[in-house]
Order: C-alpha cells, then sequence, then structure tokens
C-alpha cells in the first residue's frame, strides 16, 4: 500500500487507520459465512450429499431442512424414476403410504434464479409439486439430464432449484438406471426393488 507522505496530522494517520481496521473487519466478516448446509442421504443404493442454498431461495432451503431435522425422509423411497430425466422422492414410504406433511411452501423459482442460484442441469436438487407452484412440501427431485424446459421463465413458473449433488453423483446414476415399472398407485416408473433412503442427515 503506497501513503502519503508523512506531514499531514496524527489524528488524520489515526483515522486512515481506523478506516482501513472497519473495512478489514467487514472483509472477515463475510468471509466468515457458514458454507452452504449440507444433507447426507444414505440409501439402499450407497450414499450421496447434497448442499442447499438459504440464500437463493430461503424458505424452500428452510423447509427441506426441518423435514430433515424431523426425520421424515428416513424410511422413504425413491417412488418415480426416469433414467433421461430426474428421481423423485421423499413423499412415500415402503408400503406407497404417502407420508404427512406441513403446509406447503411458497414457490420461490424465479426469485432463486434471479440471485444467480442454479438451473435444472445435471445433479442439480428442485422441490417437486403439482400444477400449483405453492404446492410444493416434502418431495424433491434430482436433475439427471439437463432440463431446461423446467427453469422458471417469464411465461412458467417453472421449479425450484435449491441445491445440488456434491458427492456420490454415481450413485444418483445407480438409482436412474434401476429397472422400473408398476408399483402401488403408480403404473409406472416405480423402481421393482425399492430404492429406500434409509436416513437423511444435516452434516454442517
Amino acid at each position: 500500500m503506497n501513503l502519503p507522505n508523512f506531514s499531514f496530522k496524527r489524528r488524520t494517520l489515526g483515522a486512515l487507520l481506523a478506516s482501513l481496521t472497519l473495512s478489514l473487519g467487514a472483509s472477515l466478516a463475510l468471509a466468515a459465512d457458514p458454507a452452504s448446509p449440507k444433507v447426507k442421504f444414505a440409501t439402499s443404493e450407497g450414499d450421496f450429499t447434497v448442499e442447499v442454498y438459504p440464500d437463493k431461495a430461503p424458505k424452500t432451503v428452510a423447509n427441506f431442512l426441518q423435514y430433515v431435522r424431523d426425520k421424515h425422509y428416513d424410511g422413504t423411497i425413491f417412488h418415480r424414476v426416469i433414467s433421461n430425466f430426474m428421481v423423485q422422492g421423499g413423499g412415500y414410504d415402503g408400503a406407497y403410504a404417502e407420508k404427512k406433511t406441513r403446509a406447503p411452501v411458497a414457490h420461490e423459482g424465479r426469485e432463486a434464479l434471479a440471485k444467480g442460484g442454479p438451473k435444472n442441469t445435471v445433479g442439480t436438487l428442485a422441490m417437486a409439486r403439482t400444477n400449483d407452484p405453492d404446492s410444493a412440501s416434502s418431495q424433491f427431485f434430482i436433475n439427471v439430464n439437463s432440463n431446461d424446459f423446467l427453469n422458471p421463465s417469464a411465461q412458467a413458473p417453472g421449479y425450484t432449484v435449491f441445491g445440488k449433488v456434491v458427492s456420490g453423483l454415481d450413485v444418483v446414476n445407480k438409482i436412474k438406471a434401476v429397472p422400473t415399472g408398476s408399483g402401488g398407485p403408480f403404473p409406472s416408473d416405480v423402481p421393482k426393488t425399492p430404492v429406500v433412503i434409509k436416513s437423511a442427515t444435516l452434516v454442517n
């Protein structure tokens, strides 16, 4: 750093140092922000870990993490698997009974994208919903293809992407490749051998 000449008064130097200290403190505070929360899924096909982005989709992430803390996902299955599209789970137990959920979360698709959040690309995590954009509750899906048509736009609300797989994508690829057929109330796309989420655990 180039300093001015030393003819200025001490109080000027003091003010400069105070300003530098405040700037350094602000920079350190930014650097000390906690890492994105991560959740480890232990499944019958192996383990994978996702990280989620509360700065991009705060309501969606809070909703998802509360289900994790409540152990809602433990014992649920991936009930919809389409190898060139996505794998979906988080809503049904091994007997295809739909689990009770809390009130739906507000849709944040456009807001998340506007904040620089990820799109529906391979390995990203998004909320499943009905035709009502504000209907997402516990079910989520992992994109196993680049599904641009699911991205929010001016014409369509799309789907809220709120995280991504950061380890174990090979396990997700194993899940997408399992044989499927009918099962429970579903006429197709159900794994013939159930893919069970044994546990979902917040790891940071």
